[in-house]
């Protein structure tokens, strides 16, 4: 029986994801190579092989610690109850400033591209992302919905999780991707988010007061 091959030290494999991270944001998936990878990670190839046994696996780990990393920062965010609009600003603004940054953007376009030769890998960037991100904020709307401050008969608590995520996201992450170079501003992410609550609210925010 083969002797199984020992786990990389943590700080190699970080090296690694790391390494593949820049990578492939630098150059897509399809222009990156596992050997730019080796000599950006200061390793063997044997440690690139060790941590991951294929370049798809490498792209799944990237896509999967960024996401985790913004469904993190979704999840720490602190709510007041009865305050859904101040909830719905708290969560838009931390959901752009990640899908907006530019390891996000990158991220976002790599996956885009090659969801077509890959779904396996855009499927998953979607449940890990905006879907990750809706439920969690579904959990919020249902409170709210509970406490009588909205009223989301009409379409559902998920389906109204997906519309203001949407809503977010959409001028923002289009202008990024068809303007790289620019990047906006405080007050421009601040319009964006409550616009997007405003808009949500108008439609399903209840005239009574709760209770």
């Amino acid at each position: 029986m083969a002797t199984p091959r020992p786990f990389p030290a943590p700080d190699k494999a970080l090296s690694v994801l790391n390494a593949a991270t820049s990578v492939f944001l630098t150059h897509g998936f399809s222009g990156a190579s596992t050997d730019m990878i080796q000599r950006e990670a200061g390793v063997s190839k044997a440690t690139i092989y060790a941590c991951y046994p294929s370049k798809e696996d490498m792209f799944a780990a990237v896509i999967e610690r960024q996401c985790a990393t913004m469904a993190a920062a979704i999840r720490k965010i602190q709510t007041s109850p009865g305050d859904i609009a101040g909830t719905l600003a708290d969560i838009g603004r931390a959901y752009l400033e990640i899908v907006l940054s530019d390891v996000g953007v990158a991220l976002f376009r790599v996956v885009a591209a090659e969801s077509p030769r890959f779904p396996d890998l855009g499927r998953r960037f979607y449940l890990a992302g905006p879907k990750t991100v809706a439920s969690i904020l579904a959990g919020h709307l249902s409170d709210a919905a509970q406490a009588g401050e909205v009223d989301l008969h009409p379409v559902g608590v998920q389906a109204a999780a997906s519309l203001f995520i949407g809503m977010v996201r959409a001028e923002g992450q289009l202008e990024c991707l068809m303007h790289p170079a620019s990047r906006p501003s405080a007050e421009q992410l601040e319009r964006w988010v409550w616009l997007a609550v405003d808009t949500f609210l108008g439609r399903f925010r209840t005239h009574t007061t709760p209770h």
